[in-house]
């Protein structure tokens, strides 16, 4: 029996979108997009008499069906997590297999998730105002009505009118992305229509859009590929960005085709976002969505660009049923991320890459642990519960490191990839669960393997790792650590330090970096930060002297260094320049909208200074994006309601 995705209040078992056809106008006064949804839908069962959609905070203007007007369509009442259920009677009762086209005009409204309207002083160029989306996991009902659920694949189309240049999750068909920006009309003023078609089927979440003053270059991709690949950001990043990505993407994606199989999706494009984007990268289809910390101008964080074109296969292409199963995507993605890194550069990478996610995944169980539900690979949703509250790195660290011990149980690598590869080709465009991956698993090696790797994965412990929580891996891991064992060398010497009393007799020097790559950096820190003891605040002062930590532009080393500190003696000196930073009262000029970085360094003011931490949240609450005003008002114990009133 199918399991029904306990997030989505649709019908998708007995009708399911094929195709949408939407017709937008980008009001940026209003803040809105207007238009209409045109759903292509196939019975697939007998007697199906209504069509119900999710939707959340959309205004519906009105319905027909197969051309003629529906008056009895109705709104249901509004679920906290899960909006409002849009049902339509349909003028005659379907058969199994039979069509029919639903239209659906609607405008969204300001009180949706999805999208962000920026105002022009929010973006770089600070003279054009600028919107995303952000749909994922069950957002994509505030930007249309749809079916919203990863078990539903549907390809789309679009008509855009907009006074600024716009991007979609699809293949811009016109004005082509080399042309001239916003076909040669001037920006912010001339109204131009954009067309995009996305012929490859994915799921609802993957809908996006973004539109601001957006320039377009081009990446040299390796003969013989069928695929384009470029950047596309404000014209003042776009040297920064196009420096930043342009080496690497192209060649990553190519690798990705060897271990994987063929890109499907015919364009590979990055979009650096302004600040307040809430993660490091969105896969969407063709377009994935950047965050802007990621250029750090000497590449050391292009790596990111690895999982999220990796989601290509893992999660665009086969993708989880529904949030019970997120792991799926995220879980596979992280793994042949890291195998990706170890062919791309070393295992010692890969080992590298492991150890930084492990230090993550550990915060995220201990995060957990009052709420061990979310500790589990395979998260048993209520109905209606919002999936936003377990987002952590649990699906992502903990499904990889699932995947790292049946590979090593089943042989290494040499044996693992040809079963990566019959996976994907088995799956590519399906949306699955657990069950039916672990029951492909097992016919795969049963059909190609030996009786004894039957055995061995007999002998692994399922529910442990699929089904039970817990602060630790049901199996320990060891990892390659020949890139980490210098990090944690130099922590270990500042560690054994704390006892010296005199500062000057310290034997560290500001060179002591000059050997560690920017990745590891980040464990030396995390490495300093999982001591049973802190340093004394000298130390601490005298640390960050040599080390010009809490100054440098890297948000993934200043948000460990901070990490760090504000669990020390020395919390209460760090804890404004915490607060400057995370909302971009200093010198970087720019919030940390990013969840990795903001939700961690809040959480730690917080048990420092709470009402510094509140009030500097209410400062700037409205410089992030909703999901994260959301997360971290729920981590500081904030009603947002009784927040947006008070403005």
């Amino acid at each position: 029996m199918h399991e029904v995705d306990p997030t989505s209040q649709s019908n998708y078992l007995q009708i399911a979108t094929k195709h949408i056809t939407f017709d937008w106008t980008v009001d940026f006064d209003n803040k809105v997009i207007a238009g209409t949804a045109t759903h292509e839908l196939i019975a697939k069962i007998d007697e199906v008499s209504e069509v119900i959609f999710d939707t959340s905070y959309l205004h519906i203007e009105g319905v027909k069906v197969d051309g003629d007007a529906v008056q009895d369509f109705g709104l249901g009442p509004k679920h906290e997590v899960m909006g409002s259920a849009l049902r339509v009677p349909l003028p005659r009762t379907l058969c199994a297999g039979s069509s029919i086209l639903v239209e659906i005009t609607y405008r969204t409204t300001a009180n949706g998730i999805a999208l962000q309207f920026l105002e022009k002083e929010q973006t770089q160029g600070k003279t054009f105002p600028f919107l995303f989306s952000q749909c994922q996991p069950i957002h994509a009902r505030d930007l249309a009505p749809v079916q919203d659920t990863p078990s539903v694949k549907l390809t789309y189309g679009a008509s855009v009118r907009s006074v600024l240049p716009v991007l979609l999750s699809a293949r811009r068909i016109s004005p082509p992305s080399d042309g001239p920006a916003h076909d040669g009309k001037i920006i912010g003023k001339d109204e131009v229509v954009y067309w995009c078609l996305q012929p490859t089927p994915i799921p609802s979440y993957l809908l996006a859009i973004a539109a601001g003053n957006l320039q377009y270059q081009s990446f040299q991709v390796p003969d013989g590929k069928q695929w384009k690949s470029g950047v596309w950001s404000e014209p003042e990043l776009m040297d920064k960005s196009f420096w930043e990505f342009s080496r690497d993407t192209a060649r990553f994606l190519a690798a990705a085709e060897n271990l994987a199989g063929p890109y499907r999706f015919g364009v590979y494009d990055l979009l650096v976002l302004p600040p307040s984007f809430p993660y490091g990268g969105m896969e969407n289809p063709c377009l994935t969505f950047v965050t802007p910390t990621l250029l750090a101008g000497d590449r050391s964080l292009t790596d990111v660009v690895i999982h999220e074109l990796t989601h290509s296969w893992f999660g665009n292409g086969v993708t989880h049923a529904d949030a019970s199963h997120f792991w799926l995507n995220e879980g596979w993605t992280t793994y042949v991320e890291r195998v990706l890194l170890q062919i791309i550069h070393s295992p010692a990478h890969r080992g590298l890459s492991s150890v930084i996610g492990y230090k993550a995944l550990l915060d995220a169980l201990a995060f957990f642990e009052e709420k061990p539900k979310y500790q589990k690979l395979v998260i048993n949703f209520n109905y209606g519960e919002d999936p936003d509250s377990a987002y952590s790195r649990v699906p992502y660290d903990k499904g990889a490191n699932f995947l790292l011990h049946i590979e090593r149980t089943l042989g290494g690598l040499a044996v693992f990839l040809p079963y990566v590869k019959d996976y994907i080709a088995t799956y590519m465009g399906h949306s699955i669960t657990t069950e039916t991956w672990k029951n492909h698993l097992y016919a795969y090696f049963q059909k190609n393997g030996s009786e004894g790797q039957i055995e061995a994965l007999n002998g692994i412990n399922w529910d442990a790792w699929l089904h039970q929580s817990g602060l630790r891996l049901p199996v320990e891991i060891e990892y390659d650590l020949t890139l980490v064992n210098p990090a944690n060398a130099l922590a270990d010497r500042w560690y054994e330090s704390r006892h010296t009393t005199d500062i000057s007799k310290l034997d560290f020097k500001s060179s002591d970096l000059d050997s560690l790559d920017a990745n590891q950096r980040a464990v030396f820190l995390e490495r300093l930060e999982s001591c049973n003891e802190s340093l004394p605040a000298g130390h601490l002062f005298h640390f960050d002297k040599l080390y010009s930590f809490s100054t440098t532009l890297s948000a993934e080393i200043r948000f460990r260094f901070y990490t760090l500190v504000l669990k020390s003696p020395a919390a209460m000196y760090f804890v404004q320049g915490a607060a400057n930073w995370v909302i971009g009262a200093d010198d970087t000029g720019v919030i940390k909208g990013r969840m990795k970085f903001c939700r961690p360094v809040f959480r730690a003011m917080f048990k420092v200074n709470p009402d510094l931490t509140i009030s500097t949240f209410k400062q700037a609450r409205t410089q992030f994006h909703p999901i994260a005003q959301s997360l971290v008002a729920q981590d500081l114990g904030l009603d947002l309601t009784g927040l947006r009133g008070s403005g």
